[in-house]
């Protein structure tokens, strides 16, 4: 009885995965995605614009953050990649980190100590000197660090973030734009596939919706435009031919 249990089980998690699976790679607007009302400029060339919108605080962006560096990197040229840091919670100390890592070249190098900082080592980042602290435990010059950190450029990046929040509609975190206009999220595609499981297969089942969206925006920045010299003739030209 409990072989026919283990079987019937290992049946149904197969069907399972192979509906996430098919939902995926097959989003649908309203599902999986949705297309925003008024789209946002994207002028990106021939390359797709893909924005993570993201807080240090939340512990669905730390689990994503490491799938979607790959994501990215697998990605290459076809992409162009923008991190935007929320402002939810009023943890501006937060926003300011990221932009003045971000200006300062340390991205790569210090994005996941950030996180790291703030779920494991218990640094709430919530003040001046909590971002002082992670700055002195990360070997950055402090001086030159807070000269950023204060800048008038920082504070616009603050301004310009807030209006970028209110034009994608974004109420949660992490969620991603696809040129502009598409936009998904790990739980979109939780709700879409009907998976309660791990994060993990989340995770795995958005990157591949990821995937289908920037597909499908390649497809229509290559589609040439269609040009006249196949239209049908007007009736002026009609009526010229006809004498």
């Amino acid at each position: 009885m409990r072989l026919l249990r283990k079987i019937l089980l290992a049946l149904s998690l197969g069907l399972i995965a192979a509906t996430a699976s098919a939902s995926s790679t097959n989003p649908e607007n309203g599902k999986e995605y949705k297309v925003l009302a008024r789209p946002q400029p994207a002028e990106t060339g021939k390359k797709v614009e893909v924005i993570e919108f993201f807080g240090y605080f939340c512990p669905h962006c730390r689990a994503f953050e490491p799938y979607l560096a790959d994501w990215v990197k697998k990605q290459g040229d076809n992409i162009l990649f923008k991190r935007i840091h929320v402002n939810f919670h009023d943890l501006v100390t937060q926003q300011k980190l990221y932009y003045t890592l971000e200006a300062l070249g340390k991205t790569e190098e210090l994005h996941a100590k950030v996180f790291e900082a703030f779920h494991v080592e218990r640094n709430q980042l919530r003040s001046d000197a909590d971002v002082a602290a992670f700055v002195a435990k990360n070997g950055l010059d402090k001086q030159k660090f807070f000269e950023v950190y204060n800048s008038f450029a920082i504070m616009s990046k603050l301004s310009r973030t807030a209006q970028l929040q209110d034009a994608f509609q974004i109420g949660g975190v992490p969620t991603i734009i696809v040129d502009g206009r598409y936009v998904t999220s790990i739980d979109d595609v939780r709700k879409a596939i009907g998976v309660n499981g791990p994060e993990q297969t989340n995770i795995v089942e958005t990157l591949k919706v990821m995937d289908s969206l920037v597909t499908k925006t390649q497809k229509e920045k290559n589609t040439p435009e269609p040009t006249m010299t196949n239209a049908p003739a007007s009736a002026v030209e009609k009526a010229g031919k006809k004498k």
